[in-house]
């Protein structure tokens, strides 16, 4: 008799639903899989070893491009370990603005996940939904830092500057009349908070029409329901945090358990699910949506109400003003030290972490004193969530395999560093 042999298949990197830069060696019984190893390192960028060797404040932009869909969440983390270092005083504007603008990167996560998992599973109209309400958000970046991705907006002792006067408006085109101009700026008039309150009037309404196409139907639960199911034990032995271990039934949440910037003064319920599979998964960052919108309209409350300053006034780490610069012999020696050496971090090590929109984002920050980090290491939430790979696929058809990979939220920016 024939003996039977399980195939091996290479499972990306050039599949579409390996976003570009997985291998995963499937062994395969059938079409069952029997083993999943994935192959990272394609995209290893050796970030960790080239923030040793630029200053401090250089290295902000490198953590945009870590998890390239929730950048200023990433920039958080590395700012926050630099300030409990300098035991630096962050202005309660400031901490707002970030809280703010961690929700509107939390939202722009979940609305590309979502997208892109539901294309992944064959769901196409999704896709176009959520890029619509991205769109929004990312002309919210781009009004506040001058980038639509890349913000390097944050900085040690606050961020680079206040939330602008004026919105970016549309300009006249030959493709588009006027009638047409006039509503597509019809929400631009005012400030950039007047645009961000707008938009969380609406968002509600289009996080139910995401809801209406998938929530219910019987296609997306044939393939979530009961698909890669992880115990609640697992998912803390594994290392799980964010979505992934709430979606298992875990209530734990950074922003609750130890809250940092301005989370102690906002109100928001943490969603937890029930059966740790792919539809709970699903359920938990929709709702997270909704309380990152509730979030954003409390700040924008605030921000209305309280005016003041966005950054420290410590000239060993914030740059003195353009005028007091050229006015002033003292505050031009600061400034030029800042902008040729950079600051310099006491001795000390330190970790700081936030709640990512895919999970615990920390960074371990060892200082000695220099201008630069000796040592930085990052904290990955992807890298645990995709090395359960093997054991949330073990037993499921391939084409679980692109939903579980979907389900995890993986951005290879930051797992492969």
């Amino acid at each position: 008799m024939a003996e039977i042999r399980n195939y091996t298949l290479n499972f990306g990197p050039q599949h579409p639903a390996a976003h570009g830069v997985l291998r995963l060696v499937l062994e395969l019984d059938g079409e069952v899989i029997q083993r999943a190893d994935p192959h990272i390192g394609l995209l290893h960028r050796a970030t960790e070893k080239l923030a040793e060797t630029k200053t401090f404040i250089q290295s902000v932009p490198y953590m945009d491009r870590l998890d390239y869909v929730s950048m200023m969440c990433s920039e958080h983390a590395y700012v926050a370990a630099i300030e409990k270092l300098l035991a630096l005083e962050v202005p309660l504007r400031a901490q707002y603005i970030r809280v703010m603008f961690d929700e509107i990167t939390r939202i722009l996560n979940h609305l590309l996940w979502l997208g892109a998992h539901g294309l992944d599973c064959g769901a196409m109209t999704i896709f176009l939904y959520c890029f619509r309400e991205r769109e929004d958000l990312m002309d919210c970046y781009e009004a506040v830092s001058g980038a639509r991705m890349h913000a390097a907006y944050y900085r040690p002792g606050g961020v680079y500057r206040d939330l602008p006067d004026a919105m970016p408006r549309y300009q006249a085109q030959h493709s588009r009349n006027e009638k047409t101009l006039k509503e597509m700026n019809s929400n631009r008039q005012g400030s950039l908070l007047d645009f961000i309150d707008d938009f969380t009037r609406r968002f509600p309404a289009c996080v139910d029409d995401y809801e209406t196409l998938l929530t219910e139907n019987r296609i997306w639960k044939q393939r979530t329901v009961g698909i890669g199911v992880v115990t609640p034990e697992r998912a803390l032995a594994l290392g799980f945090t964010g979505p992934m271990l709430r979606g298992s039934g875990i209530a734990w949440d950074l922003r609750k358990k130890q809250p940092y910037a301005a989370y102690d003064r906002v109100q928001f319920d943490v969603p937890v699910g029930v059966n740790g599979d792919c539809y709970d998964r699903y359920l938990v960052r929709v709702e997270e949506m909704r309380q990152s919108n509730s979030i954003v309209r409390q700040c924008v409350d605030w921000l209305r109400a309280n005016p003041g300053p966005v950054m420290s006034d410590s000239y060993k780490v914030t740059p003195p003003s353009r005028e007091s610069m050229k006015a002033n012999m003292e505050e031009l020696i600061h400034h030029f030290k800042l902008f040729t050496e950079g600051m310099h971090v006491p001795e000390g090590e330190c970790y700081a972490a936030v709640e990512a929109p895919k999970g615990e984002f920390g960074i371990y920050l060892v200082s000695d004193g220099a201008n630069k980090p000796y040592r930085l290491k990052i904290r990955a939430p992807g890298f645990p969530h995709l090395a359960a790979m093997d054991e949330m696929s073990r037993g499921h058809m391939i084409a679980d395999a692109v939903a579980i990979i979907g389900t995890m939220d993986i951005v290879f920016g930051e797992i492969d560093r």
